[in-house]
């Protein structure tokens, strides 16, 4: 398995530049780090972005809705996204180019959802939020045009919170049809897998970095067995929606995400599950400078609306 050289370039000038570490920063400066170092990349046109609020259990939150170019029609299949960053960072800029390019390929109007932030909000803020924005999309389809059932999807922390929702959606709804779990993250605070060994340093997401954001998000080693938390505990994964799970060959995140789709297989749920060997965590959101992750977008676009069965 090597290196894709595009992502050897990025490393290699990365490492000039010499950046500190997220984990060196204080929170507001690795959120603003994070939308620079993200926001660089090409930006995809889009049929219509619009900001809204909707109400959560804290107050109202920010979504951003995406109608795709191509739109078939007014009322459209609908994937609730939620953006990587660890819990910590990230937002709806630095994955605005992402859900463009998913809701052009799939077809699909594509809410993103702003949710609360660690460490000013720990666990479980996060999946409140997500779990309440899914469930109010699902209610009020009209007022997005959108026809359910819907998919969930997010990538990293995204892809965990997309996973929490689909397990909370199988016993309180709303009913889900699919879930995209991009390169997620399936437990917070468990013993190491091999790939957290062979990656710990020197691809983008770092131990260190993971280890930062447990703390950040979750500080309360007890909880880490909550399947809200970490859902490759999850003592029943049978059945939920339809999955399809990305990793990359140099995350620390690799074993982990194959070992979640791993158990919802042997619960008999329908999985896909797709491994980029030369590729590093994040590698979706930097198709600007790594040609392979135009084709990684295309191909989970196309699952989504696989998916959600379109026509």
């Amino acid at each position: 398995m090597a290196l894709d050289l595009n992502v050897r370039t990025l490393l290699e000038q990365m490492k000039a530049a010499a950046l500190p570490k997220i984990w060196e920063l204080p929170p507001p400066a690795a959120r603003a780090a994070m939308r620079t170092r993200l926001l660089q990349g090409k930006e995809a046109p889009i049929g219509k972005s619009e900001d809204r609020k909707i109400p959560g259990l804290a107050g109202e939150m920010a979504v951003r809705i995406y109608t795709p170019l191509d739109a078939k029609a007014d009322v459209l299949p609908g994937l609730v996204f939620f953006h990587g960053g660890g819990f910590v960072i990230g937002d709806l800029e630095t994955h605005d180019d992402l859900c463009r390019c998913l809701a052009n390929q799939s077809g699909c109007r594509v809410v993103s959802v702003d949710y609360r932030l660690a460490p000013e909000h720990p666990f479980p803020a996060a999946v409140d939020d997500c779990y309440a924005a899914t469930k109010y999309v699902a209610d009020h389809p009209a007022e997005f045009g959108i026809r359910g059932p819907i998919a969930v999807g997010g990538d990293s922390a995204g892809g965990n919170l997309a996973a929490v929702v689909a397990m909370l959606a199988k016993t309180q709804g709303p009913a889900i049809a699919f879930q995209l779990l991009i390169y997620p993250v399936t437990q917070l605070g468990g013993p190491d897998m091999p790939s957290m060994e062979e990656n710990a340093k020197g691809y983008f997401l770092e131990r260190e970095s993971m280890q930062w954001f447990t703390r950040m998000y979750c500080p309360d080693p007890a909880l880490h067995g909550d399947p809200r938390l970490s859902p490759l505990r999850a003592s029943d994964v049978s059945g939920l929606p339809p999955a399809y799970v990305v990793t990359a060959g140099f995350d620390p995140l690799r074993d982990e995400g194959k070992a979640y789709a791993d158990k919802l297989d042997a619960a008999g749920v329908p999985v896909t599950y797709v491994n980029y060997p030369g590729m590093i965590h994040g590698f979706f959101s930097l198709r600007g400078v790594i040609p392979k992750a135009r084709e990684a977008i295309a191909a989970a676009a196309a699952a989504v609306h696989a998916g959600l069965t379109l026509e």
